[in-house]
């Protein structure tokens, strides 16, 4: 069976020491978000998931969920796992003060958020479609909208969901059909059919609150006609408690390949009652707040899940008798060694422990500047913030959720035979790990959207946020010898990464297929680069404090950082080098020709 503990060493190192997340504290809004604070919220969050949470993923997972007349059941254990949660206050976190929240820092929120995704990725869904919903209220709904739905969100007596895909769309909501009637009373009625909705249906809340993209009789054609509405399950009462039930059903639930105990719907509209969020034919740029922060989101679920599996696969292999040592046995009063012995059980491991810590760095590196953005007083700031935090989201979704796939099929590897059996727990990580990939805007989606979107963006101004901090690095340590492996290798992977663009936007202006054909391997370069800039920084403080550490952690880190170094990041090479190569071999190949050997 898999096994889990809090990474809690490592989450203290990267916001206290590796990135100074305790700056944040001097935000007005964060003053009381001490280091000790922090530590004591995480050790919390630490107990209720790896106590309450990690006990119910396998269970959850085998039993699933179930439709009955109209109502999802949630596996055994859920709805009392979720009233602690509650209880517990993790439902407002980080929502605002004045609707009843904690007001904590996106980052410290982040690391509490990968906890959960760890110890039970689909129990995590249901308060993480809430967070989004709230977020888009917040910022574009109305006061009265705000007062109503926002504290019963941050209580988590009402949860929300986000619908947007139908039958016929998916990523091109601009073919959305679901219609909005105007009705008398500044309502509306909402009629349609939206598909792939995560928590649709459930019986953990006593309410659930639908956020819904249609179009209005008058909208224009494509993604400018789309307004959003809130369309609540039961109709509120003038005291904000539950009033009679909606013309909102669930017709059926998906059978998915993971993620189990996640309900995901189809939901049926017919006539529901609804009321604009924000302005009419403005919805989309409303339902980008809550799919912005969702793809950070996304990305935290593979970087929750990668450490799962690493924990889970090093475990075992600590465990596991198998063979000898390739020297000769190193427990001869054993009947085997235990498979860590193993030059390729290592590098597996190796593999996963780097890739793992170092993408919760540059997360949380993220979230930081989520939070600077956001709070912080001065103009300037807040736009620096904001850039890095708009170059590095899609990295983050989509390095983040490719890498957590990758850990999860090396535990599965680690394990052997056992790991591809169900009751071991391993191999469900593989399939939850997969709609990471998928949802919130394909990997490929996001790729495109960094190098169509954030590439050129105010003459490069995104860019800039993230390639002057690392050059800046670079140069201040040019001199310093113990880390000159770890500068020369940086360097290297970074002048790939500028070369790359540069090319990239040149070719771009001529044939855009140029820059589609690269686009998931410019993000692949980019995302190994930034986790060696989280690398190189942890190596400079791990040099400075191994000696004093009697714990070994530091050394660790370097020992990890050197194989990032040389066993991860001269992937960059062979990225490089198909970039290089442009998109003539994918695009000039006929669409006939694909199915040339069967038509044969």
């Amino acid at each position: 069976m898999v096994t889990y503990t809090p990474p809690l060493r490592d989450m203290r190192f990267v916001y206290h020491e590796l990135l100074d997340g305790d700056a944040l504290a001097e935000i007005a809004q964060y003053a009381d978000y001490t280091p000790d604070v922090i530590d004591a919220v995480l050790e919390e969050a630490g107990k209720i998931t790896s106590e309450v949470l990690f006990p119910l993923n396998l269970s959850g997972d085998t039993e699933g969920c179930t439709l009955k007349n109209g109502v999802v059941y949630t596996p055994k254990g859920f709805k009392e796992a979720y009233d602690q949660f509650t209880q517990g206050g993790w439902t407002g976190l980080a929502a605002a003060p004045e609707f009843g929240g904690q007001g904590a820092p996106a980052a410290l929120h982040f690391l509490v958020q990968e906890m959960i995704c760890s110890t039970n990725m689909a129990f995590g869904m249901y308060p993480g479609l809430t967070e989004g919903a709230y977020n888009a209220i917040n910022l574009h709904g109305s006061d009265k909208q705000k007062a109503l739905y926002l504290p019963k969100f941050v209580e988590g007596t009402w949860s929300g969901t986000m619908c947007l895909t139908e039958p016929q769309c998916g990523t091109d909501l601009g073919l959305i059909r679901t219609k909005a009637g105007p009705q008398p009373d500044d309502s509306y009625k909402i009629t349609g059919t939206k598909i792939f909705i995560s928590a649709g249906e459930h019986d953990l809340t006593e309410n659930i609150v639908h956020l819904v993209l249609a179009r209005l009789p008058d909208a224009p054609e494509g993604i400018k006609g789309i307004s959003l509405f809130v369309v609540p399950k039961f109709l509120p009462n003038d005291d904000a408690t539950v009033g009679p039930r909606n013309g909102v059903t669930c017709g059926s639930i998906e059978h998915k390949m993971g993620i189990k105990a996640s309900s995901t719907c189809v939901m049926n509209f017919d006539d529901a009652t609804g009321w604009l969020v924000g302005l009419p034919h403005k919805g989309m740029s409303a339902m980008f707040t809550m799919m912005n922060t969702a793809r950070l989101g996304v990305g935290i679920q593979g970087l929750g899940l990668g450490e799962a599996a690493y924990q889970g696969g090093l475990d075992y292999a600590k465990e596991r008798l198998q063979g000898r040592a390739l020297k000769g046995a190193e427990s001869p009063d054993k009947p085997a060694d235990s498979i860590i012995v193993h030059p390729d059980v290592r590098k597996n491991l190796l593999t996963m422990k780097s890739l793992t810590e170092g993408i919760r760095a540059l997360s949380l590196w993220t979230a930081i500047n989520l939070d600077k953005a956001e709070k912080s007083e001065g103009a300037a700031e807040r736009q620096r913030a904001d850039d890095l935090v708009q170059v590095l989201t899609p990295i983050v979704k989509s390095f983040g959720t490719d890498k957590g796939f990758l850990a999860a099929n090396l535990g599965v590897q680690i394990y052997g035979g056992h790991g591809y059996i169900h009751e071991h727990g391993m191999e469900q990580y593989v399939r939850d790990a997969r709609i990471t990939m998928l949802y919130e805007g394909t990997n490929g989606i996001q790729a495109l959207d960094l190098i169509g979107r954030k590439m050129g963006a105010h003459y490069g101004r995104y860019l800039r946020a993230f390639f002057h901090p690392l050059q800046e690095f670079i140069e201040e340590n040019a001199d310093n010898e113990e880390m000159q492996a770890f500068i020369l290798g940086l360097a290297k992977a970074f002048g790939r990464l500028q070369q790359a663009t540069g090319i990239l936007a040149q070719r771009g202006l001529r044939d855009p297929n140029e820059a589609g054909a690269a686009a998931t391997d410019y993000l692949n370069l980019f995302g190994h680069v930034a986790v060696a800039f989280m690398w190189a920084k942890a190596a400079k403080l791990a040099f400075n404090k191994k000696d004093a550490d009697p714990t070994g952690f530091y050394s660790g880190k370097l020992k990890t950082a050197r194989f990032y170094y040389e066993r991860v990041l001269p992937e960059t090479s062979s990225l490089f080098a198909m970039i290089m190569a442009g998109g003539d071999s994918i695009m000039g190949m006929e669409e006939e020709l694909f199915g040339a050997a069967v038509a044969a």
